[in-house]
């Protein structure tokens, strides 16, 4: 499955190594009401074709009219829409939101078609970056990210955007909670991926949107399906599926390993791991066990929405003490 962002950027540097000038257009902030989360794109040509969206509609008129009169010559500015603060946005959002978006204006050459392939990788999941893009000059770089945190950060008169695949969740296994585990991940804009070998267990299942492989979750995670962007729960209290989902999981590079049971059944897993599976200190502290936020859950769709609550948590920098 490819997200939009990724599509627009390849359709960028097709253009840029077609000669083509173009507008890569970054959603930085909301607030409010807004379809579209930070970071996500748009890119413009000077023929006037376009891929990608920040708000729905609204905002894409306004800028592509005024792109088509001449505006966005410098090589960084940044545009806010919705309260009227900003002369060069001429619309306010119908949904009462604001958004701040960052437009670059990028020539045909080889140093912006590098940026793209580059930007591509990420967003295919070879690695994370952090775009960083200094104001007003529009001077930028591109560096690995290895921590997790929000996606656009703004530190003076530097914005940083972190730029990685899109986010995916594994199930490793089949249960009412993976079940509604899927459905709160796919409204929150991930990727599902659900992996359990279990005729019986799948017969009837009908999830739609979500890929279910019939497989072992531990061997789907081995033949490398788990990228830095990939959050890997176990959630059916089997541990002929759980445990050896962790023993593959802490090997890959997934950003959230979490299993589910009580902290006796935790604790127990804990030591098989040590002792069959030969897990480090380190590995077995990279799972999350008890898994989600305490919120006192005791139904399936409350233990659901602690998991979702806890991987959003890592995903956002966030220390579990202070939440």
């Amino acid at each position: 499955m490819q997200h939009l962002d990724l599509l627009v950027i390849r359709k960028a540097l097709e253009w840029s190594r077609a000669g083509q000038r173009l507008w890569l257009c970054t959603v930085l902030v909301t607030y409010g009401s807004a379809p579209r989360a930070p970071g996500a794109l748009l890119a413009a040509n000077d023929q006037g074709q376009w891929i990608g969206s920040l708000s729905g509609g609204c905002v894409e008129d306004d800028f592509l009219e005024r792109l088509g009169e001449g505006a966005f010559a410098e090589p960084v500015a940044l545009v806010r829409y919705g309260d009227g603060s900003d002369p060069r946005a001429r619309i306010e959002l119908p949904c009462g939101g604001v958004l701040e978006v960052l437009v670059e204006n990028l020539g045909p050459d080889c140093a912006v078609q590098a940026y793209l392939r580059e930007l591509e990788g990420a967003l295919s999941g070879q690695r994370r970056l952090i775009r960083e893009i200094d104001l007003p000059e529009g001077s930028r770089r591109l560096c690995d990210d290895r921590e997790q945190g929000a996606r656009v950060e703004r530190q003076g008169r530097q914005v940083r955007i972190r730029v990685g695949a899109a986010q995916r969740l594994l199930l490793a296994g089949y249960s009412s909670v993976a079940q509604l585990c899927a459905e709160f991940a796919q409204a929150l804009g991930f990727e599902v991926l659900l992996c359990d070998p279990r005729e019986e267990v799948l017969a009837g299942v009908e999830l739609p949107g979500v890929e279910i492989r019939r497989e072992l979750p531990s061997e789907v995670i081995r033949q490398g399906a788990c990228h830095a962007d990939t959050a890997v729960v176990a959630l059916t209290h089997d541990p002929r599926i759980d445990d050896l989902a962790m023993l593959e999981a802490v090997r890959s590079e997934a950003f959230y390993i979490g299993v589910m049971g009580s902290r006796l059944t935790s604790a127990k897993r804990f030591e098989r791991l040590r002792r069959v599976g030969g897990l480090s200190e380190a590995e077995i502290a990279r799972i999350t066990a008890p898994i989600g936020l305490n919120l006192g859950s005791k139904t399936p769709a409350e233990i659901a929405l602690a998991v979702l609550a806890d991987i959003l948590r890592v995903r956002n920098g966030i220390a579990r003490g202070a939440v």
